[in-house]
């Protein structure tokens, strides 16, 4: 990490701070998984929003990070802005619930970019948020349209009552509910609830 803030990034990108830039990339590692306030950040840091959004962008550009974005459908009162950011290296994350997500997230992403370039799907992964702060952890999309949602959870076979909401008001597909220790395989209604191993071992 330290020769990839000291070396990669100041001979590619002009930043006037770069122990700035490593307090940015730390607190990042906290913020996984949680919708991305970069008014926080620049607050925390003392700088400004513009110097936080270019790190933001800087990280994002050499594959520190990405961001995956909200949906928004007018069927449900979605949030527009604040994206989440995920780690493209995720065993860096401490936590062990944002961790997982991470893992999950990066798998996703993987497989969009799969099928996008070996069969030309343009696809796309997003979560869901409302007003209401119901929420989904990802949503992947075909053609803008929803394909298939999934919650990450920890353990147990409890039902995210959002999943089901956001399922019948989006007309999702496939609704997935998967968990890192579980070992339930079993169907809920519409939600699919099955060990993440599983599940990954499923995605192309």
């Amino acid at each position: 990490m330290d020769r990839f803030l000291r070396e990669d990034i100041r001979d590619l990108e002009n930043v006037r701070d770069l122990s700035a830039l490593e307090l940015l990339a730390d607190m990042l590692t906290e913020r996984v998984g949680a919708p991305l306030s970069l008014q926080s950040m620049r607050e925390d840091l003392e700088v400004s929003h513009r110097a936080v959004s270019h790190w933001v962008d800087i990280l994002e550009r050499l594959y520190y990070c990405y961001l995956v974005t909200p949906y928004a459908h007018s069927t449900v009162r979605s949030l527009r802005k604040a994206p989440k950011l995920y780690l493209w290296d995720w065993s860096a994350i401490t936590d062990e619930g944002s961790r997982f997500e991470n893992l999950i997230a990066g798998h996703l992403l993987k497989m969009c970019h799969f099928l996008e370039d070996r069969e030309g799907y343009r696809t796309g992964l997003h979560y869901l948020r409302d007003v209401s702060k119901r929420e989904v952890d990802f949503l992947v999309t075909v053609d803008k349209k929803p394909w298939f949602a999934v919650e990450c959870k920890m353990s147990g076979h409890s039902v995210n009552p959002a999943l089901r909401y956001f399922g019948e008001r989006l007309q999702i597909p496939y609704l997935y509910q998967v968990s890192l220790r579980g070992s339930d395989d079993l169907l809920e209604g519409r939600v699919r609830i099955m060990p993440a191993s599983k599940f990954l071992c499923a995605l192309p």
